[in-house]
């Protein structure tokens, strides 16, 4: 019987977008600009539904939590990146890949779950005003969060670990910017069949069902906007719709591109300009679109900055 001669790797070489080492300046200036404006904006929006006590209510809880998960998902990657556009050697021990992989599998699952949440919220909301307070009750809510957060976690070590227990020896140089499940299963030397279907298992029951809470409640909320007689009502409401649908969107595309494409059709590249969407973009974008261009979040901004002039 044959022995091949295996090598263990102590850590990862991420290779990142680019060799160019102007290209990587600019992309490093670029990014951190992006990396800035996701946390002021996130933390900005989590400190004003705290102070402004008008913004108390269901749907800011889940604005809150999804901007802390924005946060906290953004952070998981965004550092060790811009960290990279500036060094030769753009190394990561193997356990804190593992560490990398984790919470980023962590948040993604918890913002996709968030989504929903928020979709049913709003179905509530519109479908049955009377039972709202009853519905989305404080301590339902904080049901829904924890139990998002806890499929997340588990969700998460279910695929770090399949991950971690392969053997990597064809290679220690990763073609991504961070560590994510495919690029890793290409550089494993071990068989990676089983570690394909719990990806699939798993990341398609979380989002699979995403997608139908979303796809149910807003199949409800539109059949009630249709009824509704007021013009001003159904512009309203349909504006709120077409900003959380986009999001949703932009974010289950990127992931279905990424998880769910045939293995023949695969493309480390084309999956680095994809995971640019969901892992740095999209975080920037969720306060923008969802509480900025709300009527009670600017009415609260603008009376923090009066406040905070005057004082």
């Amino acid at each position: 019987m044959a022995v091949e001669n295996y090598t263990t790797f102590t850590d990862f070489v991420f290779l990142g977008f680019s060799v160019r080492q102007d290209v990587q300046q600019g992309l490093f200036m670029l990014f951190l600009f992006v990396y800035g404006i996701t946390m002021i904006a996130n933390l900005g929006m989590i400190l004003l539904i705290h102070m402004d006590t008008r913004l108390h209510t269901p749907m800011y809880h889940f604005l809150s939590n999804l901007s802390f998960c924005d946060v906290c998902y953004s952070s998981t990657v965004s550092p060790k990146m811009l960290a990279d556009f500036l060094s030769e050697q753009k190394r990561i021990p193997y356990n804190l890949c593992a560490i990398q992989m984790y919470f980023f599998g962590a948040y993604a699952d918890v913002e996709c779950l968030m989504l929903a949440v928020m979709a049913y919220d709003r179905y509530v909301a519109i479908c049955s005003p009377l039972l709202y307070t009853i519905a989305m009750s404080q301590r339902i809510c904080t049901q829904l969060v924890a139990a998002v957060y806890a499929i997340g976690l588990v969700d998460s070590a279910i695929h770090t670990c399949f991950t971690f227990q392969l053997s990597f020896c064809k290679s220690n140089v990763i073609n991504h910017f961070f560590c994510d499940i495919p690029p890793l299963l290409a550089l494993s030397c071990s068989d990676t069949s089983n570690n394909e279907i719990v990806m699939f298992t798993f990341i398609g029951c979380v989002v699979g069902v995403s997608i139908v809470i979303v796809l149910l409640s807003y199949s409800y909320i539109l059949a009630t906007i249709f009824k509704m007689n007021s013009a001003e009502g159904r512009h309203k409401a349909f504006s709120t719709c077409a900003s959380h649908l986009t999001v949703v969107a932009i974010f289950h595309g990127t992931l279905l591109f990424m998880y769910f494409r045939p293995s023949s059709s695969y493309s480390m590249d084309t999956d680095k300009m994809a995971s640019v969407f969901y892992t740095v973009v999209i975080p920037m974008l969720n306060p923008l679109i969802y509480s900025l261009r709300n009527k009670d979040v600017k009415g609260a901004l603008k009376k923090a900055i009066n406040k905070f002039c005057s004082g």
